[in-house]
């Protein structure tokens, strides 16, 4: 497997997580994944909860699917520079590694609970700063 997260010297993950923010923060923006997860269904007026519940997970399905299609249908060369970055790969090489490559790496770095420690505890500490909601 490749490098990743899980697996690089600590300088390293100094250095790629900055990279990766930076990464993160135009695709957030460019891709709108944040605004399309923000769609709410028109609720009618007197809507029962049955009802709303089901226009919500309506909505959910749709929300998906429209971030879906902008991640990998309107955006494809950023959504796979951001996976070559969480495996060190560099922008200008993203397309000369196999599909599997990234998978088998991030699998791998998923698979590891201190990664998921660690940005869960920057999550928390993000909010409680107020840099970021939800």
């Amino acid at each position: 497997m490749g490098k990743n997260l899980a697996t690089c010297t600590p300088t390293e993950f100094a250095v790629q997580t900055r990279l990766i923010k930076h990464a993160v923060e135009n695709w957030l923006t460019e891709t709108d994944v944040i605004k399309i997860r923000q769609r709410m269904p028109v609720i009618p007026e007197g809507a029962t909860e049955e009802e709303t519940a089901k226009l919500m997970q309506e909505q959910a399905t749709k929300n998906l699917s429209a971030m879906f299609d902008s991640i990998m249908d309107d955006h494809p060369q950023e959504t796979v520079q951001l996976l070559g970055l969480l495996c060190f790969v560099p922008v200008a090489d993203v397309d000369n590694y196999p599909m599997t490559y990234y998978m088998d790496s991030i699998g791998e770095l998923l698979s590891e609970q201190s990664v998921w420690n660690f940005f869960t505890s920057l999550l928390l500490a993000a909010r409680r700063l107020g840099i970021t909601q939800g």
